[in-house]
C-alpha cells in the first residue's frame, strides 16, 4: 500500500467519523426533543386529570351541603313555629274567663307535621378521605411502571455503541472483564431437572420432581434458562459432566410444543452449543 493510497484511507476514515459524529448529534437533539414532548403530554394528562378530580369533589361538595342546608333550614322553621306556639299557648294560659280559652283554642294554627324524625340519621362517612386513598394508589401503580420503565429507557441509552471501542479479547484473562454469575431459576425448571448450590448446580434426575405449575416451565424438554437476562458484551463459564447442552435463548422461547418451538437451538429463539 503506497504512501498516497493510506492517506486516502485515512482522510476517508476521518470523513466517516465526521459524518458518525453528525449522525450522533442529529440523533441525540431529535430523541430529547421528541421525549420532551411525550414527557409533557403526560404532565398534561396528569393536570387534566387532576383538574378532573377536583371538579368532581366540588361538584358533590356543593350537592352535599345543599342538601344538609336544606333539611338544616326545614329544622330551623320547624323550631320557630314550635316556639311561637309555645309563646301562644303561654299567652291562653294566663286567661282567667274558662270559656273565652276554649273558644280561642281552636283558633290557634296546627302544627305542621314533622317531616323529619326526632333525631337525624348521620352515616358514619369518611367524606372524600376514601377519594384520597384511591389518588394515592394510583400513584404507587405509576411509580412502580415508571421504576420499570427506566430500567429499560437505561439499558436503552447504554446500548447506543457506535465504536467498538475495544477489540475483542483473545485470552481467558481478557474474557474474565466480561464475566458474569449465572443463577438457574426455579420457575423455568423442566420437572425431570433438579437445582441446587444456591441454583447454580442442574442436575438430571430419574424422576419427576413435584413442582408447581408456571407458565415459563418447560414441559417437553429437560431445559432450564438462567434468572438473569444478558445484555452487551457477557462471558461465562460452565462445568459439566455427561451429555450436555450450553444455550443462548430470547426469554419468550415457546416452553410447551415440538422440537422446533423449544429446542434449544433449533429455532431462531436459541443458539446451543
Amino acid at each position: 500500500e503506497s504512501q498516497e493510497q493510506r492517506i486516502q484511507d485515512r482522510e476517508k476514515d476521518v470523513k466517516l467519523l465526521q459524518q458518525e459524529v453528525e449522525a450522533i448529534n442529529h440523533s441525540a437533539d431529535k430523541t430529547v426533543e421528541d421525549s420532551e414532548k411525550i414527557f409533557t403530554d403526560m404532565i398534561r394528562l396528569l393536570q387534566k386529570r387532576s383538574s378532573d378530580v377536583k371538579q368532581q369533589i366540588r361538584s358533590q361538595q356543593e350537592t352535599e351541603v345543599s342538601r344538609v342546608k336544606d333539611v338544616q333550614e326545614k329544622l330551623e322553621q320547624e323550631i320557630t313555629e314550635l316556639k311561637r306556639k309555645d309563646a301562644e299557648l303561654e299567652q291562653l294560659s294566663h286567661t282567667e274567663d274558662h270559656n273565652q280559652f276554649l273558644l280561642n283554642y281552636p283558633s290557634l294554627p296546627a302544627l305542621s307535621e314533622s317531616t323529619h324524625s326526632s333525631s337525624i340519621n348521620i352515616r358514619p362517612l369518611r367524606h372524600f378521605e376514601d377519594v384520597t386513598a384511591a389518588v394515592s394508589e394510583l400513584r404507587e401503580k405509576l411509580q412502580d411502571v415508571l421504576r420499570d420503565s427506566w430500567t429499560n429507557i437505561s439499558l436503552m441509552v447504554g446500548e447506543v455503541d457506535v465504536l467498538l471501542s475495544e477489540p475483542e479479547p483473545k485470552s481467558r484473562a481478557g474474557f474474565l472483564k466480561y464475566s458474569c454469575e449465572i443463577t438457574l431459576d426455579p420457575n423455568s425448571t423442566h420437572t425431570q431437572l433438579g437445582l441446587s448450590e444456591g441454583n447454580r448446580k442442574v442436575t438430571r434426575m430419574n424422576q419427576h420432581q413435584l413442582y408447581s405449575s408456571h407458565p415459563d416451565r418447560f414441559t417437553n424438554y429437560s431445559q432450564v434458562l438462567s434468572r438473569e437476562s444478558l445484555t452487551g458484551r457477557c462471558y461465562w463459564e460452565v462445568k459439566w459432566t455427561g451429555s450436555v447442552c450450553v444455550a443462548v435463548a430470547y426469554k419468550n422461547i415457546s416452553r410447551a410444543g415440538g422440537e422446533l418451538e423449544c429446542r434449544f437451538g433449533r429455532n431462531d429463539k436459541s443458539w446451543a452449543l
